[in-house]
Formats: structure tokens, sequence, C-alpha cells
């Protein structure tokens, strides 16, 4: 199985990079792990509406160029679907049952995600209404699909 996050940004923070290493670290039992980083667009603090989709759709096209047809793709998004860990882990086990062996979460940049990335993705995925910084979004979505991973196999990692 193939599991890849399509992030925008370079992450600079080094207590998020080990914690990502950490996690990436366990996950090779299960999975190849990739992180592809694609660069942000430069923006100025205040946009107008047009000036923020010319961004995402900059950002979109370098993520979309990332993503192949046959992959299975999650957005996330704070409108997509809340799931549970357990919902999760058994969202992972069912595609890998059914052949989704190529699995890839895509994480905007500040100001989201681009109509063209969310049309892409197989699904959209959120965890809850808060405002996350993308840099820790990634620490944070690598240790639940660590965490999915370990529900599966029976591990008393989630209790």
């Amino acid at each position: 199985m193939n599991i890849k996050l399509v992030v925008v940004g370079k992450l600079k923070e080094k207590y998020f990079k080990q914690g990502i290493a950490e996690y990436a670290k366990r996950l090779s039992r299960f999975c190849k792990f990739q992180i592809i980083e694609v660069s942000d667009e430069k923006a100025p603090e205040s946009l107008s509406q047009a000036e923020m989709n010319e961004v995402m759709n900059k950002e979109g096209s370098r993520i979309l160029d990332k993503i192949k047809d046959r992959e299975y793709v999650y957005a996330l998004a704070i409108l997509g679907k809340e799931r549970s860990s357990e919902q999760f882990a058994k969202e992972i086990a069912d595609l890998t049952t059914y052949g989704h062996s190529d699995i890839t979460f895509v994480i905007g940049g500040s100001l989201g995600l681009s109509k063209h990335v969310l049309d892409r993705a197989n699904t959209q995925i959120s965890f809850g209404k808060f405002t996350l910084p993308h840099q820790l979004m990634r620490l944070v979505l690598t240790e639940q699909i660590y965490r999915a991973f370990m529900i599966n196999e029976g591990s008393p990692y989630h209790k």
C-alpha cells in the first residue's frame, strides 16, 4: 500500500518535523509513506475573492500535477465529512480490500483548496470546525493514519 500526503508549503518547525518523522517511521511497517510539498503562492494579506481564487488555483494546479489517475484522494476540508478514528480505520481497510492501494491526502495552503482539487477528490474529510495551521494538520493527519493501521491490527495503541 502507498500513502501519500500532497501538501502546500514547506514545513519549517523542527518539532513538527520530528513528530511526523516518528509516525512515518512507525507507518513504514504498514505502507510506503511519503510527503510531497508543493510551493505556496506568495500573496499579500488582504486579497479580493478573485485574487484568493487565483492563488488557490495556482496551488491547486501544483497539487493536481502530483496526483495520478489511479489514486484515491482525500481532500482535507472544513466542510468535509467528519469521521471517528474507528470509522476512518474501517474506511482505509475497505479501500485496500476493494483494490485501492494508492491513497493520497491533500492539505491546502492557508486559503484552502481550489474547486478543481475538491472536484478531483474522491471524498472530503474534516477534522472538525477548528481552524488549524496546515503544518500542524500534517502531524495530526499522520498520527491518525498510523492510528487507523493500529486499530485495524487490533493494537492497544487506540484506547
